[in-house]
């Protein structure tokens, strides 16, 4: 690895926190079904506003890894193609097999799940992404052919007006 690919300190803590965060929300609501299922509905609100909380931060963290501004629809569906492809490719895969050593069934069972549904979800995304630019790129013909008559009108503007001089 050159030191151009080493990551900063701070990203990495920036995907951390994001990780942690997006983690707490998903613990609290998950916290908050199970309290609400023992009848603890004053607990479970307090789990539902603090899982908001949690989403908030995890968006700030977002922010800084990925600034809205520089965002685009196709930048985003190809980060959700790769994170889906590293899940089934090698994040999964690498669990289930310790899953498997270990002696967890459960866990093998629900790593060949999130494989599969991984491989779904980028084949989705990508699927949507090339619709996207196939959208593009007729609508670009259409501006090309509007912009072509413009400039033939424009021409035209132009040409009478040099003969009338």
């Amino acid at each position: 690895m050159s030191n151009t690919d080493k990551k900063s300190v701070t990203i990495e803590n920036l995907e951390a926190a994001f990780a942690g965060e997006s983690m707490a929300n998903r613990k609290y609501l998950y916290f908050a079904r199970q309290c609400r299922a023992l009848g603890a509905v004053d607990v479970a609100e307090v789990f539902e506003a603090t899982a908001e909380q949690e989403t908030a931060h995890a968006f700030g963290h977002l922010e800084l890894l990925y600034p809205s501004k520089e965002l685009t629809v196709d930048r985003m569906l190809e980060l959700a193609v790769e994170g889906e492809t590293y899940e089934y490719t090698e994040m999964y895969p690498k669990f289930r097999h310790l899953a498997l050593e270990e002696g967890r069934m459960d866990a093998v069972k629900e790593m060949d799940e999130q494989i599969e549904e991984s491989r779904e979800h980028a084949e989705m995304f990508a699927a949507v992404l090339e619709k996207a630019a196939k959208r593009f790129a007729a609508l670009a013909k259409v501006e090309e052919r509007h912009a072509g008559h413009y400039q033939d009108a424009l021409d035209k503007v132009r040409s009478n007006a040099a003969a009338a001089e």
